[in-house]
């Protein structure tokens, strides 16, 4: 059998190297960086975790369980603590517990009574058109109202998406939010009866998932992956080119060399879209990514501090804060790090890791580290009444972090759909389609490495000599 060429290798390209892997079909990771993972990296200093990228997967399907379990790691893995599962909004500059019951969100302070009588009326308020696109602004300005755009889905928007509500789509970045108003006119109704669908599929939705990490961070899972696939990986190795030859692929090196594995029954792309746009196709089928240069990816910074626990007023009984753009800071939200897991950080510290820039303020993560530490203790300081300074300080910059679901969305993924159809043995995985969030990764790689194996077992060997000819 034929190897199969997977390139990129994020959690996507790790996880659908490793389904294929178990399937005993051959595999190779190519990986233009160093090293592999990715976004996903952990660092311990001083005492300190320091997770560069995402802090904790979201248990929403078995085949995340089934991983862990794979490569050996429940004894590894940590759900985070049930204390922590409170989340809070910015207002005033305060953190406001966000209800987690109907009856706590009548007693809320986040919400004005007006705004709480006009949730009253979603039920009533008609659907929009299938066909028709909104930005989620549009859609919770329609459905729900003003205040709530501004005070739960604005800074909801920041801490998923790093992105901005009048730009995202509903359809393409929320298409589960879309859905419930689709099949069911209402997104309360919706909420109550699309859980008892998915709990007869077995799914959890991302709002009740397990949260969970690792002893040493998300880095645990990387270098489980690596070592499982330690003989299938080359690292510094980027592929430029992609060439069809009949039923099979060549991929070439910048110095337009094949590489030494020859021709490829099935190759994945596993990368992010400005990275495709720049990956060139010979086959006579015109094959084309440059498009999917236009996929917007804010810069972000992830700035990570500690502070003598003494010294921070609020108890950061949470899961962490999001803060809305109204509020006037420079940070779009933070976690409570060390509330959240254990060993985050020395006996009587704590870490709180915080977000800057995203599509609400671009230019932010430019700025030296300096200014971005200055920005994130300001602002804490303020939201979390604390009185000293930070013990510990870490900052990391993604100039290219997350793929913006925003309105046209659609056209890119018809892109990717249709490269696919033009193309057999070509596969596309990855948050530049599939979702952003890490779990959403993880599944895009399985279900990439599962539609690979049937595509190479219905693959006959008289169908791949007509091809050749």
């Amino acid at each position: 059998m034929k190897t199969v060429a997977v390139i990129g290798a994020g959690i996507t390209g790790l996880t659908a190297a490793h389904c294929l892997k178990a399937k005993n079909i051959p595999v190779k990771l190519f990986e233009a960086a160093p090293r592999v993972g990715g976004v996903v990296q952990s660092l311990r200093r001083d005492g300190h975790l320091v997770e560069f990228g995402p802090n904790s997967i979201l248990e929403t399907s078995p085949v995340i369980s089934d991983l862990v379990r794979d490569l050996g790691l429940e004894g590894r893995r940590m759900y985070s603590d049930p204390a922590a599962e409170k989340r809070f909004i910015v207002r005033g500059k305060k953190p406001v517990e966000m209800p987690a019951s109907p009856l706590g969100f009548v007693g809320t302070a986040l919400f004005s009574p007006w705004a709480k009588l006009r949730l009253l009326a979603e039920p009533f308020i008609p659907a929009a058109p299938a066909e028709a696109e909104e930005s989620i602004a549009q859609f919770t300005c329609r459905r729900l109202g003003r205040e709530f755009l501004d005070y739960a889905i604005d800074p909801l928007v920041a801490g998923i998406y790093a992105g901005n509500p009048k730009a995202l789509s509903v359809s393409q970045a929320f298409p589960k939010l879309h859905a419930l108003e689709q099949r069911y006119r209402s997104l309360l109704v919706g909420q109550v009866l699309g859980a008892r669908e998915r709990k007869r599929r077995g799914e959890v939705s991302k709002q009740e998932a397990r949260k969970f990490s690792f002893d040493e961070g998300l880095q645990v899972l990387i270098d489980a992956l690596r070592v499982r696939l330690e003989d299938k990986i080359e690292t510094d190795c980027a592929i430029e080119c992609l060439e069809r030859r009949g039923a099979h692929w060549v991929a070439r090196l910048p110095c337009g060399h094949a590489v030494d594995e020859g021709e490829f029954g099935a190759v994945l792309l596993a990368l992010p879209a400005h990275k495709m746009a720049g990956l060139k196709i010979v086959d006579s089928a015109s094959l084309n990514f440059a498009a999917l240069g236009d996929v917007y990816y804010p810069p972000v910074a992830s700035v990570v501090l500690g502070f003598k626990r003494a010294e921070v007023g609020h108890p950061l009984n949470g899961f962490g804060m999001l803060v809305p753009e109204k509020e006037g800071c420079h940070i779009l939200g933070a976690l409570f790090s060390s509330s959240l897991f254990p060993n985050r950080a020395p006996k009587d510290e704590v870490t709180i890791t915080c977000y800057i820039g995203g599509a609400r303020a671009p230019l932010l993560p430019s700025l030296p580290a300096t200014a971005l530490f200055e920005m994130a203790e300001r602002d804490l300081s303020i939201i979390l009444d604390i009185d000293g300074k930070p013990t510990f300080r870490h900052a990391t910059v993604f100039r290219q972090a997350i793929p913006q679901y925003n309105l046209g969305f659609a056209v890119f993924r018809r892109l990717m759909s249709e490269i696919e159809d033009k193309a057999p043995g070509l596969f596309i995985a990855g948050h530049a389609r599939d979702g952003i969030s890490l779990s959403d990764s993880i599944l895009s790689g399985h279900k990439a490495g599962l539609r690979i194996s049937d595509f190479l077992a219905n693959c006959r060997p008289a169908e791949s000599q007509s091809l050749v000819a």
